[in-house]
């Protein structure tokens, strides 16, 4: 028996870096894999990788900031399949400037993907676990949200409020049989990193005690064991996955 056999998984942001990896890796572990992003094409091409693999796929264009697209998403979700099991709230963007050029836009933008976004998808997903009696929110931090970091004074407060929902949810649907967790990647190598120079990319590593980056596929494993019932334990954790950087 696969580790997440017939657990019907809705993971956000899936069709690229840390989210692709964390649908395929579920699709490997026997999971039911519901694939929402924003670009047709890719949620089609990761829809594809995953039944490739084995798995039931099914595919949503899904913008987190919409909440009526959410709500519809979950609503398909639940006809077809009657439960959620899992939903991985993965999807999150950047748009860096220091605190002194950083315009209201660029703000406003990261905070309405990274944060109200992932209010919307848990938001959308919590009555259906509560009645079914469990289920499993994971939501992505990073150690930019443990830390702080140079630039990201936006992303920063959306990984911070992130663990704050969190440790917040964890009390108040844990009662009811639904884990929340949240996992704290550190340097991953994803596309986002195509655009900054190698030199950039290799103080990155050098500031890691395993002294390289994360691979995609590192956090989806994290993701898969507590989506598992191995961590039937584990709530309200936020689990940083850095390779030591913080050390």
């Amino acid at each position: 028996m696969k580790r997440l056999d017939g657990k019907i998984s809705l993971i956000t942001g899936a069709a690229q870096g840390i989210g692709l990896a964390t649908a395929l890796k579920f699709a490997r572990e026997g999971a039911v894999v519901i694939v929402c992003d924003v670009k047709q094409a890719a949620v089609d091409d990761a829809v594809k990788q995953c039944e490739a693999l084995g798995a039931q796929a099914v595919g949503f264009v899904m913008d987190v900031t919409q909440r009526s697209m959410v709500d519809a998403v979950v609503a398909q979700v639940l006809e077809r399949f009657t439960r959620i099991d899992v939903l991985v709230n993965n999807a999150g963007i950047t748009q860096d400037a220091r605190l002194q050029k950083m315009t209201l836009e660029q703000f406003d933008r990261v905070i309405d993907v990274n944060l109200r976004g992932v209010f919307h998808c848990a938001q959308a997903v919590a009555d259906s676990m509560v009645a079914q009696g469990g289920g499993v929110i994971l939501n992505a931090s990073s150690v930019v949200g443990i830390y702080g970091n140079f630039g990201q004074t936006n992303y920063a407060a959306t990984k911070f409020g992130v663990i704050g929902f969190t440790k917040t949810w964890s009390r108040e649907l844990g009662p009811k049989g639904v884990r929340v967790n949240a996992v704290a990647p550190g340097f991953i190598a994803t596309p986002i990193l195509s655009t900054m120079p190698e030199k950039v990319v290799a103080e990155m590593a050098n500031r890691v005690p395993l002294r390289r980056l994360g691979q995609p596929e590192e956090i989806a494993n994290v993701y898969a064991f507590l989506a598992s019932d191995e961590a039937s334990y584990i709530n309200g954790s936020v689990i940083e996955v850095s390779g030591g950087m913080s050390v």
